[in-house]
């Protein structure tokens, strides 16, 4: 339990991290800690999770970053057909069985996609029935499921946890990430002049994020104080 300027914060939110299409979760982690300052990294409690399939093909960051690389799911050309998704959704489960509670998750690109998904899976009883509740969603580069038989359970109610969305000016999921933002109540975002990446935050995107860490933050006191 801390006190900064007289308010007492019992414990910060704590996101369960979910990386991009054959990546890592070491991957996410130095992307987050290089790109974004400590007045946001330390309000947040993160734990990041590797996928559970090792990476099928070439993996964009090969170079970049050492391996290990992971995905969480494979797809069609179409992404219209997921392969092993129910066994992603049960790995992540048990992981949050094991080492929960989560308050919320933080995805990037197929993280953000399964992240942004699955609060509404939830809510209809198709995952997560042995977790507490999502409630909050942190999303970078993120769009909808594109299988139809996901997105009729997904998005079949408007996504009413509060969400932070990171759209990028010139990212490839741009337009998709937008379509995201209609099935979510109330979205905030930040509009950044990048790609398809984890992005720095100017000065007014940080205005934004910790306007909304702190939001996020009294309800999870809130919730804390009546329990």
């Amino acid at each position: 339990m801390g006190s900064e300027g007289g308010t007492v914060t019992l414990r910060k939110p704590r996101f369960l991290c979910l990386h991009g299409f054959r990546t890592s979760g070491e991957i996410l982690k130095t992307q987050v800690t290089k790109k974004w300052p400590e007045s946001v990294t330390q309000k947040l409690d993160l734990v990041y999770l590797d996928a559970p399939f090792p990476c099928q093909g070439k993996s964009e960051v090969e170079g970049i970053f050492d391996p290990p690389y992971y995905e969480w799911f494979q797809f069609n050309k179409e992404f219209t057909e997921y392969t092993n998704f129910d066994e992603c959704l049960a790995y992540i489960e048990d992981y949050m069985i094991k080492n929960g509670p989560f308050d919320g998750l933080l995805g990037f690109s197929q993280g953000a996609i399964l992240s942004a998904g699955l609060p509404g899976l939830q809510a209809q009883g198709v995952t997560f029935t042995k977790v507490p509740k999502i409630k909050f969603l942190i999303i970078v580069g993120g769009a909808k499921f594109r299988a139809s038989s996901l997105a009729d359970k997904a998005y079949s109610t408007p996504i009413q946890c509060p969400s932070l969305h990171f759209l990028g000016e010139t990212d490839f999921l741009k337009e998709y990430g937008k379509e995201l933002l209609e099935k979510c109540v109330d979205p905030v975002v930040i509009h950044h002049p990048k790609g398809h990446t984890i992005p720095r935050l100017d000065e007014k995107g940080l205005q934004i994020m910790e306007s909304f860490l702190e939001r996020i933050q009294k309800m999870v006191d809130q919730k804390e104080i009546k329990e």
